[in-house]
């Protein structure tokens, strides 16, 4: 066995053969597998196998494409062919309008990718599966390229090629330790010795906490048992003369495929169980959970009454295994939060189907830093502290029994709700806040009219519409008062923090005590990494002179690893995170200077206190900093309070508000004024895949400035040419707003994507932004976009169509 390696893989599922293999492809051949028992020997094995191209994003589409174009490759190979039925296709069901509106979504996001879905009737589904009923049945979602594989083969194939590359396998080979050096590098302890390499990866299914606790982490991972069956012979299925469609039930839960000449029936029961919560035996390998039939009966009821056939045969055999989920329900594939050389491809639910794809993506991570596509929603660093195993497990159970029921855009579930809250958190939901979730955080979404207010799950306006549209009128007409949890912050302090921070940022950011700039970091390849304001404050009675880092609630881990992995030792700079221990009160509109000096002695005039300001003081007799930046476009001021004082200041605010209109806005309110002022969404509109030029951010790039992260690479992109414009959409309709995914179209070309889509209350505009090609970005290009299976006229207008010389916020 080798004792030193590039890379090495732990688990030899479908998850670390597929790296294992892209590893090879990246370049990177000399990479080790090590697995405990055999190949596939854990979940892998009792796999149902289905290959879908469905997704809910287009990073997810892009890799579940790569894994079937692999795949048919794999199949075709003469020397060692994988058994893969592929293109039998398959219908995701549906019977509500909403659910068909997101099929029409998902169809349009897809078609962005190369991908071709189709929206069928009940009818069309029943004669392209003449097995089911169309009682209860509205239509539903066509994918011609599903299918399923054998997943033996398919790992054997994978780890066959990258050991024909270079790589090498260990089987029967039990990892017992990981120690990390001072350099960053790992030794890997195993039962037959130790391997020293620079980058380690946990690929081990539902062992991964195992290998997690060997180097002081945990996974937000959970297993949940599941249950098939494979029915006998079926004569239609004979008779039928071609394969079976997949199918995917959301009305009763099931899912099945054609297994010889009957079916494999999978089933997700509302009266289902974790595995493996109190430990994992040791001999657990290559093995099943006792069977439970009584626990799916519920479930096969309901797949009897779509599939009558079903009645008149016999199970074959059942597999009752474990399955791993996240906390969200999305694997985690990327590095491992606060680790260095450390990256983890875990909780893949949908492992065979996905697995190809993930194992492409972390490949390109691990060797040249980023992947094709902006992988944020795998990336593992996407949640922070709150994601315990306990939460995880709750939210397993609740997205187990949700299998196929997709989130719609303004649907929030209830389990693990109030995982982070504030001090007034209980007093906004006395006040009829509705909540939304930002990174585990309870944050206002609109605020309700009664305690028994509901909005319906839908695709399109829903019945908030209104309120918000109220709530964005009195930021305009007076003043509103917002509260932004969870926003990321950290304090830099020491000699060299402007050095540190120029380095960090392709722009010029300021040095000035008391100003705040906004700036935007680029990664090793010119492509926008992160966007973060930068507020420089003095040294007082509270801290040394320090700059402080703000950004995105979700940004707090990904950041964090950013900095810290360019902090050199030559320099005096530290970073602390202040994320968990302050909250901002945000106060905008006319009429927010006039309650801000209600409540503090401080001078606040234009001329004391001009925009993009910074200073210390106290509202009322609360602590607080204010900054001077709006993401609304009025007049507006961020006051970060300390948890403790945070009751206090709100009260003292509101109290204050009462002579001059205050009312309270959330987060719509929010995300429909950012879009007409053309503020951009970390992680929506600012994606890795594309430089900050592509993403109209040219005002925020100094390429005469001194060395950045990224500039020899962006200096390449620039000579080479845009490959995308980002632009601002106007849409012709009321009907509903242009989702993320949604594709531009020119006639039955798409020459672009939709980012971001919102209602602008202020300007009457239904908005939307997009990446487009480049000889489609001029002002007044119109297309059409896809809207719900609609083609609705768009037209480009000039950016931030709302006060477009900033004169409000300037006021």
């Amino acid at each position: 066995m080798k004792t030193r390696t590039k890379a090495v893989v732990i688990g030899g599922g479908i998850a670390g053969c597929s790296t294992l293999y892209h590893l090879t492809q990246e370049g990177w051949t000399d990479v080790v597998l090590v697995e405990r028992d055999e190949l596939t020997s854990g979940t892998t094995w009792h796999s149902a196998a289905q290959v879908t191209n469905f997704g809910g994003n287009q990073t997810m589409v892009g890799l579940k494409t790569h894994s079937i174009n692999l795949y048919k490759e794999l199949r075709d190979d003469a020397d060692y062919p994988v058994q893969y039925n592929h293109g039998d296709g398959g219908i995701r069901l549906a019977n509500t309008e909403e659910q068909m509106d997101g099929y029409r979504h998902f169809s349009s996001m897809a078609r962005g990718m190369g991908v071709d879905f189709e929206v069928l009737d009940a009818e069309e589904c029943a004669r392209r599966h003449p097995l089911i009923s169309t009682d209860n049945l509205l239509g539903g979602l066509w994918d011609p390229s599903d299918g399923d594989i054998d997943p033996a083969s398919l790992c054997q194939a994978l780890a066959r090629r990258a050991r024909k590359a270079g790589a090498e396998v260990y089987r029967q080979t039990n990892v017992t330790g990981l120690t990390q050096h001072k350099d960053d590098t790992w030794t890997v302890h195993t039962s037959k010795g130790d391997i020293d390499c620079d980058v380690v990866v946990n690929a081990c299914g539902y062992r991964v906490n195992e290998v997690g606790a060997m180097m002081g982490v945990h996974h937000p991972v959970a297993s949940m048992e599941h249950q098939y069956f494979v029915t006998d012979e079926i004569p239609a299925i004979v008779e039928a003369g071609h394969r079976m469609p997949l199918l995917r039930c959301p009305i009763s839960d099931y899912y099945c495929r054609q297994e010889k000449d009957g079916l494999l029936l999978g089933f997700y029961e509302q009266d289902c169980k974790t595995w493996g919560m109190d430990g994992i035996s040791p001999d657990f390998s290559n093995d099943l959970c006792p069977d439970d039939l009584d626990r799916v009966t519920d479930v096969l009821e309901g797949a009897f009454e779509r599939m009558p056939a079903l009645m008149e045969v016999g199970i074959k055999n059942i597999v009752n295994g474990p399955i791993t989920y996240t906390i969200d329900g999305a694997p985690l594939v990327g590095p491992i939060p606060n680790k260095r050389n450390a990256f983890c491809i875990i909780g893949l639910r949908a492992g065979l189907g996905e697995g190809g794809g993930h194992g492409w993506l972390l490949a390109q991570q691990i060797v040249h830093g980023e992947a094709c596509y902006d992988t944020w929603c795998l990336d593992p660093r996407r949640f922070t502290g709150h994601t315990n195993v306990e939460l995880t497990a709750l939210k397993a159970i609740e997205d187990y029994q949700n299998e196929f029921r997709f989130h719609f855009p303004n649907e929030h579930r209830p389990v693990g709700r109030n995982a982070k809250t504030t001090p007034i958190t209980p007093v906004l939901e006395a006040e009829g806040a509705e909540f939304t979730i930002v990174n585990g955080w309870e944050r206002v979404e609109f605020m309700k009219p009664t305690p028994d207010f509901h909005v319906t799950h839908t695709f399109k306006f829903d019945e908030s519409f209104d309120i918000v549209g109220e709530e964005v009128a009195a930021v305009q007409n007076a003043v509103g008062i917002c509260e932004v949890n969870g926003f990321n912050r950290f304090e830099i302090t020491g000699e060299d923090r402007h050095k540190f921070i120029d380095r960090m940022f392709c722009g010029n950011i300021t040095k000035k005590d008391g100003r705040v700039g906004l700036g935007y970091m680029l990664n090793d390849h010119g492509m926008v990494k992160g966007e973060a304001t930068i507020a420089n404050l003095p040294a007082t009675d509270r801290g040394p002179a320090r700059a402080w880092f703000g950004s995105a609630a979700a940004a707090e881990y990904h950041d964090m690893d950013w900095l810290q992995m360019h902090m050199s030792d030559d320099e005096d700079v530290q970073i602390k995170s202040l994320t968990n221990d302050q909250t901002i009160l945000v106060v905008a509109g006319p009429k927010a200077r006039d309650v801000l000096s209600a409540v503090s002695r401080l001078d606040w005039s234009k001329a004391a206190f001009p925009w993009l300001s910074a200073r210390e003081c106290f509202i009322g007799f609360a602590p607080a900093t204010v900054l001077g930046v709006s993401f609304s476009g009025e007049l507006a001021y961020e006051i970060h309070i300390p948890n403790a004082h945070l009751y206090n200041a709100y009260k003292t605010l509101r109290k204050a508000g009462e002579a001059f209109g205050m009312k309270m806005f959330g987060a719509k309110a929010v995300d429909s004024m950012r879009m007409e002022k053309g503020f951009l969404h970390w992680k929506a509109d600012i994606l890795t895949e594309f430089d900050p030029f592509e993403t109209g951010l040219d005002r925020f790039v100094k390429m005469d400035k001194g060395d950045f992260i990224g500039k020899a690479a962006l200096e390449k992109r620039v000579a080479a040419g845009k490959t995308v414009e980002f632009v601002t959409m106007e849409l012709d309709t009321v009907e509903a707003a242009a989702h993320g995914g949604s594709s531009v179209m020119v006639g039955d070309d798409v020459v672009g994507t939709v980012t971001s889509g919102d209602w602008g209350y202020r300007t009457g505009k239904n908005l939307a932004y997009a990446f487009v090609k480049p000889e489609h970005s001029a002002e007044g290009t119109t297309f059409e976009v896809d809207v719900l299976g609609k083609r609705v006229p768009a037209t480009i207008i000039p950016m931030g169509p709302y006060d477009p010389d900033y004169s409000l916020m300037r006021s």
